[in-house]
């Protein structure tokens, strides 16, 4: 990585959004391409099944990069979430309902703003979201639940979907 070496803090933030963004754009050609080809709930299918391989190695990733040990609840949980690559392209929160409840909002979305400005319907990811969070969550705890309060194909409120975290300690 020596051509790493000698870019200012400034110039790595910068590459490394541009990283984020163009994951995000070869995600969205991928999807698209399938979509084109098999139709919308053929490319959703296959889409959930990339999710569910992809979430657990995302949240290994980022648990060895920042020496984040498995089974450390939902305190690691949001810790994982905050260093995902969508925290770098969206606007996220975290509420804390009590110590075994953890409240996850993608406030502002990318995807969906996207498909806004290009008068689209909102992308109907619920089905793929609940895949792909709990996947993410169990590989951060295999005892965290994950429930879904909102995501579009439902009503979209002042987030684009929220997800409730659980667990029994």
């Amino acid at each position: 990585m020596n051509h790493l070496e000698n870019l200012s803090r400034e110039e790595l933030e910068k590459l490394i959004e541009a990283y984020a963004l163009s994951w995000l754009a070869h995600d969205g050609c991928w999807f698209l391409a399938s979509e084109e080809k098999y139709g919308i709930d053929n490319a959703i299918e296959l889409d959930t099944k990339a999710w569910e391989r992809f979430a657990p190695i995302e949240a290994k990733r980022i648990m060895k990069v920042f020496n984040i040990e498995a089974g450390g609840g939902l305190k690691a949980l949001e810790k994982v979430l905050k260093h995902r690559m969508y925290s770098l392209l969206n606007e996220q929160s975290f509420e804390w309902k009590n110590d075994t409840a953890l409240v996850f909002k993608m406030v502002d979305c990318r995807v969906q703003n996207t498909r806004k400005q290009k008068g689209f319907e909102a992308f109907p990811c619920k089905q793929v979201g609940l895949v792909e969070f709990t996947n993410f969550a169990k590989a951060v705890d295999p005892r965290i639940q994950t429930k879904c309060i909102s995501c579009p194909p439902d009503e979209v409120y002042s987030y684009y979907c929220g997800w409730e975290f659980t667990i029994n300690l």
